[in-house]
């Protein structure tokens, strides 16, 4: 596994555009810092909304920063969370300005992936992690799903082999407002 975390963080240091596998389904991703390659993850995907990309970090220690002041119960739901969970957080900072919407949050996980906790490590900044589909399209469950399109556009695919067990779902997501306002954006 070492030799292919090498290699991916290579591409992403270069600017690259990776397809990876995560704890819920395959994304594609890039270093969360790169602008230009923030632009080229929304054009592959054919979207341009802020909202629709996640930024993955490699533990708790990691989400404050990437955001100027944690709320409380986010380390609290952080903690108990059993499944894979996506947290929008006001006061986004240290990503690319295109992963932060005009409300100035950002979407953040944690993922329990051995790879992709490897890759986070070695990397040493975010990863960008958004479904491995064309904005509009059903999200692929399987490598095999991947859109030729999505695969053709990416600098590396990483080797199936490195899939692990992910949940095929897509992450819950739950919103937090800056004095703690909790609301479930998808289960």
């Amino acid at each position: 596994m070492k030799d292919e975390v090498l290699r991916v963080v290579d591409v992403l240091k270069k600017g690259g555009v990776i397809l990876y596998p995560t704890d819920t389904v395959w994304g594609i991703g890039c270093d969360a810092t790169n602008g230009e390659a923030v632009a080229r993850v929304y054009a592959l995907k054919r979207s341009a909304d802020k909202r629709a990309m996640t930024i993955l970090v490699g533990s708790m220690d990691d989400v404050g920063r990437y955001v100027r002041r944690v709320p409380e119960v986010a380390w609290q739901l952080l903690e108990v969370a059993e499944d894979p969970l996506t947290l929008i957080l006001p006061g986004g900072c240290g990503v690319a300005p295109g992963l932060i919407p005009d409300e100035g949050t950002v979407g953040i996980r944690v993922p329990r992936h051995e790879f992709c906790t490897a890759l986070l490590r070695r990397l040493g900044r975010p990863l960008v992690s958004t479904s491995a589909n064309i904005s509009g399209e059903a999200t692929p469950l399987t490598f095999d799903e991947i859109a030729a399109e999505i695969r053709e556009g990416v600098d590396m695919a990483v080797a199936q082999k490195f899939e692990g067990r992910p949940t095929r779902r897509p992450s819950s997501i739950i919103s937090l407002g800056e004095g703690g306002e909790i609301k479930i954006i998808r289960e």
